[in-house]
């Protein structure tokens, strides 16, 4: 770039600019030289006379992933196939505690939307009986992340600054995590997206979300004391990588590759447990705001004038009816759209993983029933997610 200045005040360039030269092959016809340098200023010039800037250093390739997915901000970020142009940036937000590992309870639907073009950013976010407080640190955190990528972009994924600006903004929620993209959307009128996809939406009194909830709290006040001054406590509290990932390998090879950017999440998630039983053991019992008056401020605020409303074929904790008559005439007013669609599945179908099953010496007959129960449930989350990016591809 230096050099390019210096030609463009380079006396001789204005008195002879540079000529292109041209050199004679054995069948007669006239081809362009190399491009060659000035000699007062030694800038590269191409065969017209134009600066061909050779030799500039060009922009070093970012390495290439080594897994699905990138951490920005304490969010990790699912990037589509690289080389290909995001549809869109999607924030996602998962259910209570699962939501704080996303890339072991959502790796493969996160991994499905983005293969569909989506840029997706999910969001952890630590377990709280305040839910007005958890969707306000979910706001900030996103937008932190959301910040540095309109600042920096992403080049391990070939996506610069610019190119992140230009996308329209989306959300999914699945459970608690629906909750939050409801409750964000209604606390905020700026920063928020376009379009929600709000899958099995559940917020039930605890009573009825965490069953005997009443007699948990006096339960947890005898044995806190007791497992705080256990060692076993302390060791669970510091586990190293070791004991982490013979978990991992009991756990069937969720985690496809150990590696310390799972443990970060998992920590995380650990971290947050004695924090959930110190409310319980304070005498907490209830959520607020309550779901009355998480309904009556939606109804009133709400401001995403698109929203898809997913609900599974058997979800015993499913609240989606019900957020739909409590939407429905908010969305009206603002000029919005509202769907409601059922599909075959259970409250757990978003959060099904391609594990591997492990086959015998002999493929035993229950063996086909494993594999074929495992492609069913895959088969529904595939659906899921098709359905979510062609909600949003119709925006």
């Amino acid at each position: 770039m230096a050099a390019a200045a210096a030609h463009l005040l380079c006396p001789a360039s204005a008195a002879s600019p540079a000529k292109p030269r041209q050199f004679r092959t054995r069948g007669r016809r006239t081809h362009q030289a190399e491009p060659s340098r000035c000699f007062s200023c030694r800038a590269s010039l191409g065969p017209d006379g134009s600066l061909a800037m050779l030799g500039a250093p060009s922009p070093r390739p970012a390495p290439p992933m080594t897994r699905p997915y990138l951490r920005e901000h304490s969010c990790l970020i699912f990037p589509p196939p690289r080389g290909r142009r995001p549809l869109a940036l999607v924030k996602f937000l998962g259910g209570a505690f699962i939501g704080a590992v996303p890339e072991v309870t959502y790796g493969y639907l996160l991994e499905l939307l983005a293969r569909e073009g989506f840029l997706v950013v999910c969001v952890p976010y630590n377990v709280t009986f305040d839910h007005e407080a958890a969707a306000r640190e979910v706001f900030d955190r996103f937008h932190a992340c959301y910040d540095a990528l309109l600042t920096s972009g992403l080049p391990e994924a070939g996506l610069s600054a610019l190119d992140i600006a230009e996308l329209p903004l989306y959300s999914v929620g699945h459970s608690n995590g629906a909750l939050l993209q409801l409750l964000v959307g209604s606390y905020f009128s700026e920063r928020i997206p376009k379009a929600n996809a709000i899958v099995s939406f559940n917020n039930r009194p605890a009573s009825e979300a965490v069953p005997y909830f009443e007699q948990i709290g006096p339960v947890f006040s005898q044995l806190m004391p007791m497992m705080e001054a256990s060692p076993v406590y302390s060791v669970a509290r510091n586990a190293s990588g070791d004991a982490w990932k013979a978990l991992f390998d009991l756990a069937g090879g969720v985690i496809r590759e150990y590696d310390q950017e799972a443990m970060v999440s998992l920590s995380k998630f650990v971290d947050q447990l004695p924090s959930v039983m110190n409310q319980v053991t304070e005498g907490v019992s209830e959520f607020k705001p309550t779901p009355p008056e998480n309904r009556e401020f939606c109804k009133n605020s709400y401001s995403v004038p698109n929203t898809l409303l997913v609900k599974f074929s058997v979800d015993a904790i499913d609240d989606t009816d019900i957020v739909e008559d409590v939407l429905r005439p908010r969305v009206d007013s603002i000029g919005g759209q509202i769907k409601k669609v059922v599909l075959s599945g259970t409250h757990l179908t978003p959060c099904i993983q391609d594990v591997k099953w492990q086959v015998g010496s002999e493929y035993t007959p229950a063996d086909a029933l494993a594999q074929g129960l495992k492609s069913l449930a895959l088969n529904e989350t595939r659906v899921l997610s098709r359905t979510i990016a062609d909600w949003f591809r119709s925006l």
